[in-house]
């Protein structure tokens, strides 16, 4: 596994259930292989100052704790099609349960053309610029069917209806998504539905790495991955779920969906948990190798979720979202 250091570390009931950290039950869980995964490269601070940006202070003040609470689903596209996407037979369907949350996975937040506050989840990953947050393409992209996006900012550890790091806005032309996934559309590229999201500053002028710390990227880490700690905000939910899990190689069996995906078995996981994150124990903290959406948007029952893997197409992605490249878009 190779590493390169950057920077600081990382609807449906739901059943209680005491998560330890997953170092702690490591020992009880098959670990996962597959090829050498490639972290997040170091690079020196971008500094420079931002331009285009939206006020910190006017967005944290529009997102009240009862509109933040009153935001629907973001992954609106999130449908049932042809295969229910159930656990296999004879799988463990691990429990979730609901927390307060941790600094580095928060959720987006913004409203519709019609003015309906969205969200989706999403997490702050290492970067040069000490900016990005990643999400589901699905969210970033518009596909779900709310775009244009207004308002649009980040909130790390969001819950109870509270702020902890405040809201950091979106950059203009700060959304990454891959070509691929716009020329396709969110079934035929399901296999490129991951994006990043640059932010700008918050209220007291950090940016967000060095208001939160940052999850590790990881590109070509293989599919099967355990223990991994899933963390993501339901829709309308005053706290985030997490439950811990194993991820496995799935073979895309619906034509429209194609693609290898990884999957992972985790209940609760309902509409608003799309960009949720799949992390796994790296030193310091966390790294991340995938986030639920790809197949089927991300999965249409609760104790499902898969996400598009992690692999070249994400690497170049995130290299154009740290260095200032023009974003995709659909075509014209």
């Amino acid at each position: 596994m190779s590493q390169h250091p950057a920077g600081t570390s990382a609807s449906s009931p739901t059943r209680t259930r005491v998560i330890r950290h997953a170092a702690a039950v490591a020992a009880a869980l098959v670990l996962g292989t597959g090829p050498a995964p490639t972290a997040s490269a170091a690079a020196p601070d971008a500094g420079g100052p931002d331009t285009g940006a939206p006020d910190a202070r006017q967005l944290g003040a529009y997102w009240t704790a009862a509109r933040m609470a009153a935001a629907l689903p973001g992954d609106t596209g999130r449908a049932a099609p042809a295969t229910a996407d159930g656990p296999l037979p004879g799988e463990v369907t691990p429990p979730s349960r609901s927390f307060d949350g941790i600094p580095q996975v928060g959720a987006f937040f913004w409203t519709d053309a019609g003015g309906t506050g969205r969200s989706c989840s999403g997490s702050v990953v290492r970067s040069p610029g000490r900016d990005l947050v990643l999400s589901a393409g699905h969210c970033l992209s518009g596909y779900s069917g709310t775009s244009p996006k207004r308002h649009l900012g980040f909130v790390p550890q969001y819950h109870d209806g509270l702020a902890p790091f405040g809201v950091f806005p979106v950059r203009t032309n700060g959304v990454h998504v891959p070509q691929e996934y716009y020329d396709r559309g969110p079934h035929a590229g399901a296999a490129y539905d991951f994006g990043f999201a640059v932010t700008e500053a918050g209220q007291d002028g950090r940016r967000i790495q060095d208001a939160v710390g940052a999850v590790e990227l990881l590109t070509d880490s293989g599919y099967v991955h355990a223990p991994v700690r899933m963390i993501g905000y339901p829709s309308r939910a005053q706290k985030p779920l997490e439950c811990l899990g194993r991820t496995t190689r799935w073979v895309g069996d619906d034509p429209a969906d194609p693609g290898t995906f990884q999957r992972i078995a985790c209940d609760g996981f309902v509409s608003g948990t799309s960009g949720a994150p799949m992390l796994v124990p790296w030193p310091g903290g966390w790294a991340v190798i995938g986030v639920i959406g790809g197949y089927h948007i991300g999965g249409n029952t609760p104790q499902v979720s898969y996400s598009a893997y992690f692999g070249s197409a994400a690497r170049a992605l995130y290299d154009a979202a740290t260095t200032g490249a023009p974003p995709a878009g659909p075509a014209s």
